[in-house]
């Protein structure tokens, strides 16, 4: 019976976690599936496709406004880099869509006080200034093309992209049912591919919530000199946060369990902002990007974490910000499962994501030569071009369309119909 509740208590942890961010999950697949979708890839290459320092600013601020948990977020920069944008704006995006918005720094607030709130905020943008330096030293403009190249074939066979919506203007998308079953069909597939590594992630993170602080706590000096002891935390503390398989949000609790067993403000921080390199994280940068590119990616973000962190922490020291007293644990252990704000998130993403998938039954797909509606699934004939599956009623219509692609996007569909 003792092991039957521990296992019972790790999923129920499990749950939690999941529950806390399960609306963030689908808002930011949605948002992952309309970028894939809508948005072509010449203007993100116009847009986010530099390297320069006003891009990256640019990427930062929409990244900001693009709420979204962790793996979220590392499906939406991965459409916008695929699409054309740069490496640099497309890892900018990313953190600032983890790290500077709203909610997290509500929790933040809640749990660990508005010092922590403040210097998540300062120090992110520190974090992204730095990354982007460490991107354009480390990363040649030859690895990012074969990052780029590897993004697109790790998305093979199941994406679907703007064939039925190619031509429409943002208002007649927004109410054309084709263009949003080619949102639907992207928001499916990313699930579809990543849904093992993040059930295995939250699972995980259940069961090492079991495990009792003193484990934790044990990593960390919290004896020695001032010095040594941030140092040390700061390197630390993002390991921490790769082996607890903690993401987003839900890393701010056990943040600031750690707060509160007495690790270093400076090592809160970097705990926090590592939850873009967990383990089932690293394992998609490494799906999506490349075993060499990953690697190449994960070190510079480690560092540039480590440093951010230890950069805002000492500023703080000197200005006095850094909190004096530290709170009770068993004060921010859980937050449970409530009627409130989160649950009604939940339930309306829930009803969005339910919209979403029935949306992917919706099999037909306009042969954009001849106007013909044809089964996505069950034609042979389709064809990728600028990074977009096309499919066709026949070899005719197919041969056709890769002799002139721009010749039949831009003209007017029904206009130029025909009878098969």
């Amino acid at each position: 019976m003792v092991v039957l509740d521990r296992i019972g208590d790790g999923l129920w942890n499990a749950f939690q976690m999941a529950w806390e961010v399960g609306w963030a999950l689908v808002l930011g697949f949605a948002l992952s599936g309309i970028v894939q979708a809508w948005i072509p890839r010449e203007r993100m290459e116009r847009a986010l496709g530099g390297r320069d320092l006003r891009t990256v600013a640019l990427a930062t601020g929409l990244g900001a406004a693009s709420s979204s948990c962790s793996y979220a977020a590392v499906a939406i920069a991965k459409s916008m880099f695929q699409k054309g944008a740069s490496l640099a704006t497309a890892m900018a995006f990313q953190f600032a869509s983890t790290n500077l918005v709203f909610e997290i720094g509500i929790v933040m607030w809640i749990f660990l006080g508005w010092q922590f709130t403040l210097a998540e905020f300062v120090g992110g943008i520190v974090l992204i200034a730095l990354m982007w330096a460490g991107i354009r030293l480390f990363v040649t403009r030859q690895l990012e093309e074969e990052a780029r190249a590897h993004a697109i074939e790790a998305q093979a066979g199941h994406q679907h992209h703007t064939a039925g919506s190619e031509g429409l203007s943002g208002r007649q998308r927004l109410t054309s049912l084709e263009a949003w079953s080619n949102v639907a069909h992207n928001f499916r597939g990313d699930w579809e591919m990543l849904w093992k590594e993040i059930t295995g992630g939250f699972v995980i993170a259940g069961f090492i919530a079991l495990l009792p602080m003193s484990f934790f706590n044990g990593l960390f000096l919290t004896d020695a000199p001032g010095p040594v002891r941030v140092v040390e935390n700061v390197l630390v503390g993002p390991l921490v946060a790769a082996l607890s398989f903690v993401c987003s949000v839900g890393n701010v609790p056990l943040a600031a369990v750690l707060w509160a067993g007495g690790i270093s403000f400076s090592a809160t921080i970097a705990f926090i902002y590592a939850d873009l390199i967990v383990i089932p994280i690293l394992l998609i940068y490494r799906k999506y990007y490349g075993l060499r590119a990953a690697a190449i990616l994960t070190a510079i973000m480690f560092v540039t974490m480590a440093a951010a962190a230890l950069a805002v922490g000492g500023a703080f020291d000197v200005l006095g910000l850094v909190p004096k007293t530290r709170p009770e644990i068993d004060s921010v252990t859980s937050r449970g499962v409530a009627w409130n704000y989160t649950t009604a998130l939940n339930i309306l993403f829930l009803a969005v994501a339910v919209v979403l998938v029935g949306l992917t039954f919706r099999r037909g797909v306009r042969d954009p030569v001849c106007g013909m509606t044809v089964d996505r699934f069950k034609t042979p004939f389709r064809s990728e071009w600028n990074g977009q599956t096309f499919y066709f009623c026949s070899a005719g219509c197919k041969e056709r369309f890769e002799a002139d692609p721009e010749r039949f996007l831009a003209r007017s569909r029904p206009e130029h119909a025909h009878q098969h």
